[in-house]
C-alpha cells in the first residue's frame, strides 16, 4: 500500500487515481512523473513548490516501478492501467 500521506493533501487522490486506475494527472502532477523538474516547478502552486523533497522522496521509494521517470513510462502506464479499467 501507497503511503499517499506523505504528499500534500489535495494532491493525493489524484496521484491515487493514476497510479490505481491511469487517469490523467494534471499538469503539475504529470511534470513530477515524468520526471521534469522545469515544468514540475513551473507549474507547482506554493505547497508543491515547499514539498518537491516529499515528492521525490516519494517517487523514489514510494512508487511502483515503471509508473514515472518519462513521459513514455507515464503513457504506457496509463495505457496499461485504462486497458485493466474498461476490461
Amino acid at each position: 500500500m501507497l503511503r499517499y500521506e506523505l504528499l500534500p493533501e489535495h494532491m493525493r487522490d489524484g496521484i491515487k487515481l493514476y497510479v490505481e486506475e491511469g487517469v490523467e494527472p494534471g499538469d503539475f502532477a504529470y511534470a513530477v512523473l515524468c520526471n521534469d523538474l522545469v515544468g514540475a516547478y513551473g507549474r507547482a502552486d506554493a505547497t508543491n513548490t515547499a514539498r518537491m523533497r516529499d515528492w521525490a522522496n516519494f517517487l523514489y521509494n514510494e512508487m511502483p516501478m515503471g509508473s514515472w521517470g518519462s513521459k513514455e513510462k507515464v503513457a504506457a502506464w496509463m495505457k496499461a492501467r485504462n486497458l485493466v479499467r474498461t476490461a
